[in-house]
């Protein structure tokens, strides 16, 4: 600015009068020449005046000849130097699956370190169906940024929604910034275990021995977490088939306990539960077959005997009466005498 002539001083009279400034500001200088005021150093008034929302740098001019002092004030007007930052690359929420629609998350409002209109921010999320943005002005006239959630979640269906959140200043032209919005989708215990298979099929032979694998069950939980872990446990057990068979809780593998026996029962149907994390269960039935070995010999019984035999008796009379018995199955039990 023209100092020197709004000070009322004339090019002539400027060597005399030694028109200077005070020497505490450092951001601008006078020349001696024409008396014109002259920005010395770049002007920030962010770091200047901070979030003031006027900013105005005062300082005294000097003249001699005679002596006079004057105030001098400068306004120092915003620009839109600076962009909306958030302080953080990115939020991470988790909403749980059985959140109803209509529910509200706050999101982290950006700073813009400019003022007035250079300041006042606008925000824009990326388009998705499961969510919408609102905004909410709290009570110093800020606005708050909102996520709403559109629709209900299913974690099975899609675990992970990545949005970006973007704020926009009043600049011209506008300034902007982004944040990265990471939605973590929270499982809700709505899947219970389901076997591969509703039925299970083994033959074993029976001189399987004690601790030997005799099949392995496996059922699945959509869910996740403690709610997706599945135990498994007899269920409907008679009492004979508890004391030969175990089950391993965690792998479901089914091994003999005890020794079998064909010829006690060749066949065992039982139950098998599995349970999650959250107390839902699923079932399934298991059929083990016990295959023969022969492992009996032949067992003769007289039922009839004639004794002594008259050495008269004739040719195919019928001395003796026996029974032969063999408790194995099959060929295993079939003798000849």
């Amino acid at each position: 600015g023209p100092l020197a002539r709004d000070l009322g001083l004339s090019a002539d009279e400027l060597p005399a009068r030694k028109l200077r400034l005070s020497e505490e500001k450092q951001y601008f200088t006078v020349s001696e020449e024409n008396g014109n005021l002259y920005v010395y150093e770049r002007l920030d008034r962010e770091e200047m005046c901070g979030t003031s929302p006027t900013c105005t740098v005062s300082f005294e001019a000097l003249v001699h000849n005679p002596l006079n002092i004057f105030r001098v004030e400068v306004a120092i007007e915003d620009v839109n130097d600076n962009s909306p930052v958030f302080r953080k690359a990115s939020l991470d929420l988790d909403i749980g699956e059985w959140i109803p629609p209509g529910a509200r998350f706050p999101l982290e409002m950006a700073r813009d370190a400019d003022v007035g209109s250079n300041s006042l921010l606008t925000y824009q999320l990326t388009n998705n169906p499961s969510f919408s943005l609102a905004v909410k002005e709290n009570p110093g006239g800020k606005k708050l940024p909102e996520l709403v959630l559109e629709r209900a979640l299913d974690r099975e269906k899609q675990s992970s929604f990545e949005l970006v959140l973007m704020a926009v200043d009043g600049g011209d032209p506008a300034r902007s910034g982004t944040v990265q919005v990471r939605i973590n989708v929270t499982d809700a215990n709505d899947n219970p275990p389901v076997f591969s298979k509703s039925m299970y099929e083994a033959r074993v032979a029976e001189n399987l021995s004690v601790g030997s694998l005799v099949l392995q069950v496996l059922a699945r939980d959509a869910d996740a977490g403690s709610n997706g872990k599945v135990s498994y446990s007899f269920g409907n057990v008679p009492d004979d088939a508890a004391m030969l068979f175990s089950i391993d809780s965690e792998s479901g593998e089914i091994r003999t306990a005890s020794p079998l026996d064909f010829e006690e029962n060749s066949k065992y149907t039982f139950g098998l539960e599995a349970r999650d994390g959250g107390g839902l269960t699923g079932n399934c039935e298991v059929q083990i077959d016990i295959t023969d070995v022969n492992d009996n010999a032949p067992e003769i019984t007289i039922l009839s005997l004639s004794s002594p035999v008259t050495e008269d008796a004739p040719t195919g009379t019928v001395v003796a009466l026996l029974k032969v018995r063999d408790r194995d199955s099959g060929e295993n039990g079939q003798v000849s005498c």
